[in-house]
């Protein structure tokens, strides 16, 4: 099976965090299992194995997202910068527009308090030289009307500086939300490089699930009630590890090879094939003197659903067939390991 068709088919499942376990079609998820904690461990680390290279995969891909955003979210920032820069200069300069005008307006308020006053003593004058009096008076209407074009002036540059100090004042808060904006995403970034880099991998997850799952068996077995099997494809398997049996079988098909199995059976029909196969004891008699090896009741990980006689075409695997071949190469993949002497018996430990 070539690396990339299987990461293909992990991409949907690439969309599910490292700490879950994913449900399968035809089966409940592995972490569903009623089961001790050591099973779940091994079904979390076996479905993190078979999605790890999707989830990775997935992860880049959000990087790129995110440092394009990043990108923009920077541009932006320069953006707002910039622009609160050229509203603050043009609020200084509407602001100094505004204290000459002001000043100028005191100046004319003056000058014009200064014609009233010599219009006032024009008209004490003794004699009275009403020539001298109209001409004060012109100084005066010409002190008011320029009074009177300063103050609306004034109230113009009031009007400018108070849209000036709205556009400093929002360009300002753009700055302040442009900056939590880059922080925001230098942050989401950061924060998906460190999964990256901490992320495991597919075989160190499998590595992880292989050296604990003869404590499975060992946990599974004193509690297993048949209600934690589920049935995939028509084979009856335990529930944790359901997820990883589909898997192996769609990606074998998806190579060419179709596979069934035998998984779960009951004690009492453990009993049955034991008499079947000519065991010299039912009880006692060690799996090897039976016709076809068969384990002692009790004993067969088949009875807890953590092993599958394997076949392919309606038949029993044996060491030429192109099933065992792919199995050989890739089983252990997906958490199954060959029992030497027997060519069609897979399980979580190789029992």
């Amino acid at each position: 099976m070539k690396k990339r068709n299987r990461g293909i088919r992990l991409v949907a499942a690439a969309a599910l965090t490292l700490t879950g376990v994913a449900p399968v079609a035809g089966a409940p998820a592995a972490a569903q299992a009623a089961v001790p904690g050591v099973a779940k461990s091994y079904a979390s680390l076996m479905y993190r194995s078979l999605t790890a290279d999707a989830t990775m995969a997935k992860l880049r891909a959000t990087l790129v997202t995110q440092q394009a955003d990043l990108k923009k979210r920077n541009t932006d920032a320069a953006k707002a910068q910039k622009a609160s820069v050229a509203a603050q200069k043009t609020l200084a300069t509407v602001t100094a527009g505004h204290t000459a005008v002001h000043e100028k307006l005191k100046s004319a308020e003056r000058a014009l308090s200064d014609a009233k006053n010599a219009l006032a003593r024009q008209s004490k004058q003794k004699p009275r030289s009403n020539a001298a009096i109209a001409r004060a008076k012109r100084a005066v209407t010409a002190a008011t009307t320029v009074r009177d074009a300063r103050r609306t002036r004034l109230h113009q540059a009031a009007a400018e500086l108070r849209a000036a100090k709205k556009v400093a004042g929002a360009t300002t808060s753009a700055v302040v939300d442009s900056l939590a904006a880059v922080g925001r995403g230098s942050a989401a970034v950061e924060q998906t490089q460190n999964r990256i880099a901490t992320a495991g991998t597919a075989a160190g997850y499998a590595t992880q699930a292989a050296a604990i799952s003869r404590s499975v068996v060992d946990e599974v077995r004193p509690v297993f009630a048949v209600t934690d099997t589920t049935n995939v494809y028509g084979t009856t398997v335990h529930k944790n590890v359901a997820f990883a049996f589909k898997r192996m079988i769609d990606d074998a098909r998806a190579d060419g090879v179709v596979m069934s199995g035998g998984g779960f059976r009951t004690k009492e029909r453990q009993i049955e094939l034991r008499t079947i196969n000519g065991c010299p004891d039912v009880w006692t008699a060690p799996a090897s003197s039976c016709r076809v090896p068969t384990a002692i009741p009790g004993r067969s990980l088949h009875e807890l659903g953590l092993a599958v006689d394997v076949t392919s075409g309606g038949r029993t695997l044996t060491r030429k067939s192109k099933a065992f071949a792919w199995m050989s190469a890739h089983a252990a993949d997906y958490g199954f390991v060959n029992l030497p002497s027997e060519a069609w018996h897979w399980s979580i430990t190789g029992g």
